[in-house]
């Protein structure tokens, strides 16, 4: 254990430009395991996850969908949190980067930056990607379009601050040789020295000006501070850092891992180490950056169809199949393949068949030989029980090691030739055998013992992976928690107390699925999650409800009239409206409208709209509203009825 007995790990903190597919959940799940792990044995743990929620690509995501910014981040925050709860994710913090104990922070830590000298202005000319909110020179530029992404880039040119990157350049290169686990796997460290590092690195731009949905420069709130300075420090804005109370940084800091995927490596291996450098902070001992899950046909992709969410999977299947698959199936640290087919194996193998049969069958035996009770007196050793304690022994010490290297995919594979060897066990022993010799009781209480003894062993090396299965296979063989202890696996047997009694009958943990039936569901719900072009048309196309015809006498009721805006400003404790003062060329008017959350004040001074100037005065939320301005919505988003600037206010609307 380290020093302290505390563990810190982090996920990166998830961009919110859409529902969070399997690839998030991957690196969570990952991520929890191992906080799980640690927790089993008697670390202090922290972990964080959270969102990125600033930055020109969220303005624009807001803007499409007809919401501000914040309402727009929010809204994704709250449906993260609700699919964490569902995968059982044991974080102990959710940041947001737009949360007050974040902003006040950075302000802190970027005027550090000034003081210190390691920012300067300047002014920034060269490729932007805005998906991936990053700069590129030419040279970076892959046929033209973002190395990272593949997406198109666009000429940039403002004025920027600037963090003198190559200041720290030698010392991170001196950090890299002095701790060889500092990035793993090692390969991405080989690509950072290589591809960024010895070709030298460029003094990063840390603010723009072309938008400001962001964090505001200290003393120049004309620039927003840069993605990268914002998002980065979250590992240290999250546990107090430059706040009045610094106690959870002071305990927990330097992280032991950050969990990144692999397109974020460079962020998290030279910007983020330099940032720390240059506040005179202890580096994290750790990034280590996953591969993706990719489809056979490629990256996963809404044009493709071939998006899978894990609440599809999770509602039909279970949870405990699900993340057994993630971290089985895929090689922590490399590309990995998702497939129908091979999930339902998996399930159907690996759970139903290996692990869920060899449950079945051992409860079936204690009811069947021993009345239900797992034996513990009068034991005699067969031949074959050294065999099968050693491999337990050999499992959890090879466990213990492959779990601290986050070799997850490993770790699962050992601890199923752990149920494989104790199925086998079965086979050697032959209990229905033993059973017709009297004279052989003691060798077959030896092995039900031996039976139950190693699928509790497995059930508490399986907890860190799956949150409910460990406690199902403890329950049916008539233990509780205590007996999910980590310490209670340093020895084989001596543990189950006498007169235990196994369930009557097991129910089965992973049933089998059908195969063809399964595979179908799966790709029928990775379609259904994807608008073809034609439904996207057919979407796209207003409906026409049905509503009440009127005569041509009841429209010429309907006095609309050209006015301009010329002043606007919020409704009090109203956040939806807006209190417009309109010029009808004729007389002044006041309008109050729910238009809030779609425009602000400033936009709408100046603009040509229409009113219905005859409606009846109401009030609303107490103040007096004398007509109704015009606007269309579609899709959610709301965009006001305008008319040509030469109209003169007054004009009327036929």
């Amino acid at each position: 254990m380290n020093e302290k007995n505390t563990f810190y790990i982090t996920t990166p903190i998830y961009y919110p430009s859409g529902k969070f597919h399997i690839g998030t959940a991957y690196t969570t799940v990952a991520s929890d395991t191992i906080s799980r792990y640690k927790r089993l044995r008697g670390y202090d743990v922290r972990f964080l996850t959270g969102m990125d929620e600033h930055g020109q690509k969220i303005q624009e995501k807001a803007a499409e969908a007809g919401k501000n910014p914040q309402e727009y981040v929010n809204e994704i925050a709250e449906s993260a949190k609700k699919l964490w709860a569902l995968m059982d994710i044991s974080y102990d913090d959710f940041i947001q980067t737009t949360q007050d104990r974040h902003k006040k922070s950075v302000e802190k830590i970027f005027q550090k930056f000034l003081d210190n000298g390691d920012i300067y202005k300047g002014e920034y000319e060269g490729w932007y990607c805005t998906p991936c909110e990053s700069f590129y020179t030419e040279t970076q530029l892959v046929d033209g379009n973002c190395p990272d992404c593949g997406r198109p880039v666009h000429k940039v040119k403002e004025e920027s601050y600037f963090f003198n990157m190559k200041k720290y350049s030698e010392r991170l290169l001196q950090y890299y040789e002095e701790n060889v686990e500092f990035i793993e796997p090692e390969s991405r460290k080989n690509e950072m020295i290589n591809n960024f590092i010895k070709p030298g690195l460029e003094d990063l731009s840390v603010s723009r000006t072309s938008f400001d949905w962001g964090i505001k420069v200290p003393g120049d709130p004309r620039h927003v501070i840069y993605v990268w300075v914002d998002a980065l420090t979250n590992y240290i804005t999250s546990l107090g850092y430059g706040s009045h109370n610094e106690e959870l940084f002071n305990k927990y800091w330097p992280a032991d891992v950050h969990v990144v995927g692999k397109d974020i490596v460079r962020f998290h291996t030279i910007y983020w180490p330099i940032f720390l450098m240059a506040l005179d902070l202890p580096l994290p001992k750790k990034v280590f950056a996953h591969g993706f899950i990719m489809m056979k046909d490629g990256k996963m992709s809404k044009s493709k169809g071939n998006v899978v969410y894990p609440e599809m999977l999770i509602e039909r299947y279970g949870l405990d199949a699900t993340r057994y698959f993630l971290l089985r199936e895929l090689p922590f640290g490399s590309d990995g393949v998702f497939s129908p087919e091979s999930f339902v194996e998996r399930t159907n193998f690996d759970l139903a068949n290996d692990l869920g049969n060899l449950l079945n069958r051992t409860v079936s035996m204690m009811n069947k030989y021993f009345d239900g009770t797992i034996p513990t007196e009068n034991i005699v050793e067969t031949e074959f029980d050294a065999a099968l304690k050693v491999h337990a022994k050999e499992t959890r010490l090879i466990y213990e090691k492959n779990i601290e290297k986050m070799q997850f995919s490993v770790v699962l594979s050992d601890v199923w030739s752990l149920v494989s060897r104790t199925n086998k066990y079965i086979d050697e022993t032959q209990p229905w055998v033993l059973a017709k010799d009297e004279e052989n009781q003691g060798k077959l209480a030896s092995v039900m013992l031996n039976l139950a003894e190693s699928l509790r062993h497995i059930a508490v090396m399986l907890q860190p992976f799956m949150t409910s299965t460990p406690k199902q296979i403890v329950e049916q063989l008539g233990l509780d928690t205590t007996h999910l202890a980590w310490e209670t696996i340093e020895t084989f047997g001596n543990t189950i107390p006498a007169n235990i009694k196994v369930v009557e009958k097991g129910i089965p943990i992973f049933p089998r699925l059908d195969v063809e039936v399964e595979v179908a569901y799966i790709r029928e719900q990775m379609r259904a999650s994807v608008k073809t072009p034609q439904e996207e048309e057919k979407k796209a196309e207003v409906e026409v409800p049905e509503v009440p015809e009127i005569s041509i006498d009841d429209f010429m009721k309907v006095d609309l009239r050209v006015a301009t805006v010329t002043a606007c400003e919020p409704v009090p404790k109203a956040d939806k409206l807006l209190k417009l003062q309109v010029d009808l060329g004729y007389e002044q008017r006041q309008v109050v409208s729910g238009i809030a959350q779609y425009y602000k004040p400033e936009e709408l001074v100046g603009q040509k709209v229409i009113v219905v100037a005859n409606l009846k005065p109401v009030k609303l939320r107490g103040e007096l509203s004398q007509g109704m301005i015009l606007a269309g919505s579609h899709d959610g988003v709301l965009t006001l009825a305008t008319v040509d600037p030469k109209l003169q206010n007054g004009a009327k609307v036929k």
